[in-house]
């Protein structure tokens, strides 16, 4: 004869030792999905470039960290020196062009943009080939 006044108790414990398997799954799994995205640097416009002002500042660094303004060659760490001095022949409102080796250091680039913009050169534009 079957006892109906029996109550059955229910058993959870398979079910917390399923959710923590799938947690203990999901905590290592996580680190290991990493997003991605790939960014190419573009080479330059493909539109006509303008002419050069001729009152704009040209400055070229080297790959062996030697910045050219016009016919004068020193060493990257006299650049916001110079900066400053140039001040009484370009103004700091006229255009500066940065020509920059692709072999440089993203630390030197940054550098010199640092420097013209400390020297409040703040219309600046970097040549791209």
């Amino acid at each position: 004869m079957i006892n109906y006044d029996e109550n059955p108790e229910l058993n959870i414990t398979p079910l917390v030792d399923i959710m923590l398997v799938l947690l203990a799954i999901l905590m290592v799994a996580m680190p290991a999905l990493i997003y991605e995205e790939k960014i190419i640097v573009p080479q330059g416009t493909q539109s006509k470039s303008k002419p050069m002002d001729k009152k704009a500042l040209t400055i070229r660094i080297t790959l062996d960290r030697k910045v050219y303004i016009d016919k004068d060659m020193f060493e990257l760490s006299a650049l916001a020196d110079r900066l400053v001095l140039l001040q009484s022949q370009y103004s700091t409102d006229s255009q500066v062009y940065l020509k920059a080796d692709e072999g440089l250091r993203y630390a030197d680039v940054m550098s010199v943009l640092r420097s013209l913009k400390l020297a409040r050169y703040n219309n600046v534009a970097l040549e791209t080939r």
